[in-house]
């Protein structure tokens, strides 16, 4: 199916959307191992089963001592058996500190014995060192309660450790180890085919080129895109110009790999050798038409066994663009696993005009100010192959058609890096 009319790039998202919804896509679990499980989003939410800290603990190496002891007036005490980390208390105090002369030389961590009412910080007691096992020490007055690191007051056992549906941090991971957890259910990333190509792309990055082709640079970005977006590349095919190869290819690709996503760049626009719209144009859900943007007007969707095809056109800077305003919030909409950038409002460095009858999406550089707003600067030309040009680049700027954005208009952008506190702030 052809539309003779351009779509609006909300329009195209939704339309990808339904067909993909249409063919049954639905998100799918699996364990792994906690070490392996960074950036991962959880299925279901971690409970705790234990409280943190699990026994009330030393904060410090020092003395533990009793709320009889701190109240003595002869700050003059006995030094009992040390307590190194994980020793049981009771071992060596099994009535506790019974004793207001008694204190307990303690590490960092130790649990603490029965009656234990402050710990004193071993080098604020006189001597400054550790002492023996019944050697006399002074141990100043200090307030009950010090240095002591209570069970639950972490968080308490049913409390919610980690929520589903966030990627698992660095923090979040220790947080799962610290309660013994060895394995996690997470949302499985989705599995993507990736198609590149034409007579002029060379398959093989290492042969030398022919003096009318270039290096395959699509593939490899799309499969960062995929990685950047948590997504799955399950595999890889450069096509030439011949449809029946490539249909032959993408069948039997689609049919052993049983991707849940086909992502093309190239061969969708009205040339002679558009062998991915002559593959697709007649599969079920088939659509290829203009989408109302620059870069990336050319766009195309179809099923090819079952499998959802998204059609992006192939010049680098448009094939970029592409995905990141349909891929990617496609797969974040229909499976779990997916990434999402939410798009943000900041303000124009610089005044920029859109151009008639289609958004314009520029590369830009998005700064965060010290008054918490966004600023964004046009990065390189807006040409579909100026890719060099758009590595500076952190985000994409949405310039309505036609509009006029003089210097500090407030402006629609779709960021790029993973995190906005990740921006750099201007100086």
């Amino acid at each position: 199916m052809h539309d003779s009319a351009p779509r609006s790039p909300g329009e195209h998202l939704t339309a990808l959307t339904r067909l993909v919804a249409s063919l049954g896509a639905s998100p799918r679990s699996e364990n792994l191992a906690l070490g392996k499980a960074y950036g991962r989003i959880l299925a279901a939410p971690v409970i705790a089963s234990e409280d943190s800290p699990r026994f009330d603990n030393s904060q410090m190496d020092g003395y533990a001592l009793s709320a009889e002891a701190n109240r003595s007036q002869d700050r003059t005490f006995v030094a009992g058996p040390v307590l190194p980390a994980g020793t049981d208390p009771a071992r060596d105090y099994p009535r506790g500190l019974d004793r207001a002369d008694l204190v307990c030389p303690i590490m960092t961590g130790s649990k603490l014995p029965k009656g234990t009412a402050a710990v004193v910080p071993v080098e604020k007691c006189n001597p400054t060192e550790f002492v023996a096992t019944g050697e006399h020490l002074q141990v100043p007055a200090v307030p009950n309660g010090q240095f002591l690191r209570m069970a639950g007051s972490d968080l308490v056992r049913g409390e919610t450790l980690v929520p589903a549906g966030k990627p698992l941090s660095a923090q979040a991971i220790g947080v799962l180890a610290s309660q013994g957890i060895a394995t996690v259910e997470v949302w499985a990333r989705p599995r993507v085919m990736i198609c590149t190509g034409g007579e002029e792309v060379s398959a093989d990055s290492t042969a030398p080129l022919d003096n009318a082709q270039i290096p395959d640079a699509n593939g490899p970005m799309l499969e960062a895109l995929c990685q950047e977006y948590g997504l799955e590349v399950a595999e890889k095919i450069v096509t030439g110009d011949d449809a029946d190869q490539l249909r032959t290819r993408l069948t039997e690709a689609a049919r052993r790999v049983q991707p849940d996503l086909i992502v093309t760049s190239g061969g969708i626009s009205h040339g002679k050798f558009e062998v991915v719209r002559q593959v697709l144009e007649s599969e079920v859900h088939a659509w290829f038409g203009h989408v109302a943007q620059q870069p990336g007007g050319p766009q195309g969707y179809a099923a090819l066994a079952g499998v959802p095809v998204v059609a992006l056109p192939g010049n680098p800077v448009s094939t970029l663009v592409s995905f990141r305003l349909f891929v990617a919030p496609l797969a974040a909409r229909m499976w779990e696993a997916a990434l999402e950038r939410h798009p943000v409002t900041a303000f124009v460095s610089q005044g920029l005009r859109g151009i008639q009858g289609k958004t314009q999406f520029r590369r830009g550089l998005l700064k965060a100010r010290d008054d918490a707003t966004f600023w964004v600067q046009a990065v390189g030309g807006p040409g579909s192959h100026l890719l060099a040009q758009s590595v500076a680049s952190n985000c994409l700027i949405e310039v309505p058609p036609k509009a006029d954005l003089p210097r500090g208009s407030a402006v629609r952008v779709h960021p790029l890096t993973p995190a906005l506190e990740h921006l750099e702030e201007n100086s």
